[in-house]
Formats: structure tokens, sequence, C-alpha cells
């Protein structure tokens, strides 16, 4: 299984990643608990995934983070735990 890629990531994606930041209002804190999380190397499914935060919902596909949602909306994929 992949782990998330934390280098090398595209820089369109970044740049979407940081407007999701903006526009969703993610907190400091949910991004502490994210890079908590990555900090572990956690490994993840090749295709589509999320993982649950207490205030916002990281959605992936394979290796990469593709978005960031809140914590009302409705991610698509297998639940990460």
């Amino acid at each position: 299984m992949p782990k998330v890629r934390r280098r090398g990531v595209p820089r369109a994606l970044l740049e979407h990643l940081w407007l999701r930041i903006e526009q969703r209002e993610i907190s400091i804190t949910q991004l502490e608990l994210f890079a908590t999380w990555l900090e572990r190397e956690p490994e993840v499914l090749d295709g589509k995934w999320f993982k649950r935060f207490p205030g916002m919902i990281v959605c992936g596909e394979g290796e990469l983070v593709k978005t960031f949602l809140t914590a009302n909306q409705i991610p698509a994929g297998t639940e990460l735990f």
C-alpha cells in the first residue's frame, strides 16, 4: 500500500489545497492534527480514500492528498481509520 506523498507534489495540486484551506476556513488546529497524522507515514489505498478529523476531512487518491472538506461535507472513497 502506498504512503502519502509529502515531497514532489505537483504545484497545481498544492495551490488547490491552499485554496481549499482558505475557502473552507480550515483551522490551524485541524492542520496540526493532519501534520501529526502525516508524521506517522500512514499507508493509504491505491484508489480514493478519506480521513476524518474533528473539524475537516482529508480526501486523497493513491499517494496524493487531493482536497480538504469541511466536517459536514460528504467524501468519496474508503474511510481510513
